[in-house]
């Protein structure tokens, strides 16, 4: 069946990508909290909003792209090619997502992807959705690479993979309260705006166990999958998180909260990588 290397790599990737799920589900957990002044709700929302632009920018550069240069260039090729390539691929790929897939971002009227009869509530999720996918491709590619290699290699990777998988936990507590407070907004009830939460963050630990399960045919390419994922992190980023964490008059919240994010996953990345 399966390999140590691959065993490992599957335990570690449940075990990080379980941690990043559980997390968003913390997060949608605020909606249980809060007061139901919008106003009030839509500050939050920026704030959150912007730390997780900061933590998947930062992630994007020290977990995803700086080791794709290093193990390119480990396997001969130029570095910066398949950091480029798959950071265009990357992008390319959420563009097609994001023209195809029905959703509706906070604090728009109309919905984007092809028509559907969708309710509101269902694309709001889908929109979060969406970039929870590059995420947990990302934390099984780095758990995926720390098993393959040896030594101070994959003692490095792996701390890598636990940097990002603490990162993308700590932005997936507020993208969680993302999700669940405009729900609520929308006339859900609580219950059933955590639960809508909770399960936009399912498909990290898919994707990721996905990724892990594949990594025996796609070892080669993996300069090019890491930019992959950094590439469609940070078309999330540019396209959605930072626009909307500066709607309205306190974008100056959003702006830090971008800042916030960005710090704390350099930290967690440089000391643990």
């Amino acid at each position: 069946m399966f390999d140590q290397a691959t065993l490992t790599a599957l335990a570690w990737a449940a075990l990080g990508c379980g941690f990043t799920w559980l997390m968003t589900t913390a997060g949608s957990a605020v909606v249980l909290l809060t007061s139901q002044d919008p106003e009030k709700g839509k500050l939050t929302h920026h704030i959150f909003l912007g730390f997780a632009a900061g933590v998947m920018v930062a992630a994007a550069v020290w977990s995803l792209l700086n080791p794709a240069i290093e193990q390119a260039e480990e396997q001969g090729m130029v570095g910066w090619v398949p950091a480029a390539g798959g950071f265009l691929l990357g992008v390319a790929f959420l563009i097609v997502l994001d023209t195809l897939l029905p959703h509706l971002h906070a604090g728009a009227d109309e919905p984007e992807g092809i028509s559907t009869g969708w309710k509101r509530t269902t694309l709001l999720v889908s929109a979060v959705t969406l970039h929870n996918i590059p995420e947990g491709m990302s934390v099984g590619l780095l758990f995926a690479m720390a098993s393959q290699a040896h030594g101070a290699a994959g003692e490095a990777y792996l701390g890598m993979a636990v940097a990002l998988a603490i990162g993308i936990g700590l932005q997936n507590f507020p993208e969680g309260a993302a999700v669940s407070l405009p729900l609520r907004r929308e006339g859900l009830s609580r219950g059933k705006a955590f639960l809508a939460g909770s399960l936009s963050g399912i498909v990290e630990p898919v994707f990721g166990i996905l990724v892990v399960l594949a990594a025996g045919w796609i070892s080669p390419f993996m300069p090019w999958l890491l930019s992959f994922a950094a590439g469609a992190m940070i078309y999330v980023v540019v396209e959605e998180l930072i626009p909307e964490a500066h709607l309205g008059e306190h974008s100056n919240v959003g702006t830090l909260g971008v800042i916030a994010g960005f710090v704390v996953m350099m930290v967690l990345d440089v000391s643990l990588g």
